[in-house]
């Protein structure tokens, strides 16, 4: 990874489509996930739209490898002009008002882009989920740790609540498949998914204003777009799953516009509302 960070930008997007291809015939059981989830996120699609997008998600995959080592690696010289921030002013207007700020994100497959260019306009921690390769989950630990603030475990919620108390920013996603205990059940492309309630929890136990934050690859390969939205505004409404929908609307109406960028091989649909409920992935 760290010399795949020397090689020119331009030869990032087709070495990562190859390694992405080569990674979806070894894992089967990656790319029967994938396949389920577009089937049932995309039911209008025929089946030729949906394989395409398939082998697209993983040349995705294949490349934000390489894209990683870039973010951890790459110089300032190579990676400055490829970021391209938007909306920086709404969440300024957070931070000068002195709460804290949620900066809520979604699964999309350039995870360190946002860190690397977010970095160096603010200060910000970040939530962060442990990496069962040990290898992997050191280097991600360290490279974050350079550039961000704190890292806290997703199980670290009480950090997280210090935190936003004390009027920081806190970065991290929540769009993925949940537990029962911490989470409502809300549709999610029209499907009914078990859903994260921490981003309404958090915001009323601390006062956090919530900024929506999308870092995407653009497809003409001239680099990164990262777009922090207007904060959310009469949230939280103490709805539960009326905010928690909010946020799945949110989330569902990005991958509409990046589909090939979503992370599709998580089993975002694994827990089902009732238990006698057969498996979508069996």
């Amino acid at each position: 990874m760290r010399l795949s960070a020397f090689l020119p930008y331009r030869m990032v997007s087709p070495l990562g489509s190859l390694l992405g291809r080569t990674y979806m015939h070894l894992s089967p059981k990656r790319r029967h996930i994938a396949a389920v989830n577009l089937r049932l996120c995309f039911p209008e699609q025929d089946a030729a739209w949906r394989e395409q997008l398939l082998r697209d998600s993983f040349d995705s995959i294949g490349t934000s490898l390489l894209e990683t080592a870039l973010c951890w690696w790459g110089s300032e010289r190579k990676m400055n002009p490829l970021g391209h921030v938007t909306g920086m002013e709404n969440l300024q207007q957070a931070v000068d008002a002195g709460k804290g700020v949620l900066l809520l994100s979604a699964h999309f497959l350039v995870p360190e882009v946002g860190g690397r260019y977010l970095s160096g306009l603010s200060q910000f921690n970040a939530m962060y989920r442990r990496s069962s390769n040990k290898l992997m989950d050191h280097l991600i630990l360290t490279q974050r740790e350079k550039r961000l603030g704190r890292l806290f475990s997703t199980k670290d919620v009480r950090s997280v609540i210090r935190s936003l108390r004390k009027g920081e920013t806190v970065w991290y996603a929540t769009d993925q498949n949940s537990s029962r205990k911490e989470s409502v059940f809300v549709e999610f492309f029209d499907i009914t998914a078990s859903s994260s309630t921490a981003t309404a929890r958090l915001a009323k136990m601390t006062g956090a204003t919530v900024i929506p934050f999308l870092a995407t690859r653009r497809p003409d390969g001239g680099g990164y777009d990262l777009r922090l939205e207007p904060a959310l505004e009469n949230y939280p409404t103490g709805d539960l799953k009326a905010d928690t929908q909010r946020i799945n609307d949110m989330v569902e109406a990005w991958v509409r516009e990046y589909p090939a960028q979503y992370l599709w091989t998580h089993r975002r649909f694994r827990t089902r509302p009732d238990r006698s409920e057969p498996s979508f992935y069996e």
